[in-house]
């Protein structure tokens, strides 16, 4: 009888973590391990999409215009800086609140870039999702749009990215005519998600005279809506002080009716009569901010009153994000 030959293992090409792919939780790791994925390195990935980045935007100019134009915001584009210029062949990059087809990227024709902002997420950190997309479409062909994936763990965020003495000014419009250079020559389905995009978008307008601040129209009332930089335990102490006070209001015929906590930011929004437009408030919402200000800067303990109508504006939050 013939003698078995010894059997030898064949041997796996070393993967570093950055090059092991995804795959099925059950299935072997790739790495050679031995081990299921799950527990192996799909194990670090795991926790990487469950842990949450509660403030994705903090450290980027214009933070609380990022927190509207992801929440708030239904067509607006923005003229994104990047660190060191632009690449060779990419004569622009533009974030948009969305794209045709909940596309997350898109490479036009002509080499520029558009960003989706308000796309679903694969991890817990919106900044590095983004930051993940937004480096495949610099590299993307020209007239392609670029698919969701998950981002590496230990992938850029925005913030490694973007360059942080850049101006971020959002561009507010009527509708989405923004996604096609010519609307004539774009292709019917393009033309179908722009008609019940722009169907659906309510009027919005981004105030001048103070900072993160949109003032919508709905079927029966208007609303101002105000993205604002400062700690949630103190700002609703501030608000409180005020509503007490009588002084948190925007004038006749308006009210501050709660507010919206959204990536790390609140959000105070006011009701305001169907006649009263985005260039009525202005002036208001100027004298607001300076009353605001000084609440800020205010130490007494809460009265009675105002520990009243602190409670009332906490209950009547609502969590976007």
């Amino acid at each position: 009888m013939a003698k078995k030959r010894p059997q030898t293992k064949a041997t796996r090409p070393q993967l570093t973590d950055g090059e092991i792919p995804v795959v099925g939780a059950r299935e072997p790791c790739p790495c050679g391990s031995g081990r299921r994925y799950k527990a192996c390195h799909g194990k670090a990935a795991a926790e990487a999409v469950t842990e949450l980045v509660q403030r994705p935007f903090e450290g980027l100019p214009g933070e609380c215009d990022w927190v509207a134009l992801r929440e708030l915001v239904p067509a607006a584009t923005v003229t994104l800086p990047l660190k060191g210029g632009l690449p060779e062949g990419v004569p622009a990059v533009t974030l948009a609140t969305v794209l045709p087809m909940a596309w997350p990227a898109l490479r036009r024709d002509d080499g520029s870039v558009l960003l989706g902002l308000q796309n679903d997420t694969a991890s817990g950190d919106i900044s590095r999702d983004l930051a993940d997309t937004l480096q495949r479409a610099l590299q993307a062909q020209p007239g392609s749009p670029v698919q969701a994936r998950r981002a590496p763990a230990d992938g850029p965020r925005l913030q490694d990215l973007l360059d942080a003495e850049g101006a971020f000014e959002p561009v507010v419009h009527a509708g989405f005519e923004f996604w096609v250079p010519d609307a004539e020559n774009a292709t019917p389905e393009v033309t179908a998600s722009l008609e019940r995009a722009n169907a659906a978008a309510i009027p919005t307008v981004r105030l001048i005279g103070v900072d993160a601040a949109y003032w919508c129209e709905t079927p029966d009332k208007n609303h101002l809506r105000w993205v604002m930089p400062y700690p949630e335990e103190q700002l609703l102490d501030a608000l409180a002080r005020l509503h007490a006070a009588g002084k948190s209001n925007l004038g006749e015929g308006t009210r501050l009716v709660g507010s919206f906590r959204a990536h790390g930011l609140t959000v105070p929004v006011w009701d305001l009569p169907s006649e009263i437009g985005a260039q009525d408030v202005e002036k208001p919402a100027a004298e607001f901010a300076e009353r605001l200000t000084a609440a800020l800067a205010a130490d007494a303990p809460l009265t009675a009153d105002e520990r009243r109508a602190r409670g009332g504006l906490t209950n009547r939050q609502v969590t976007l994000s």
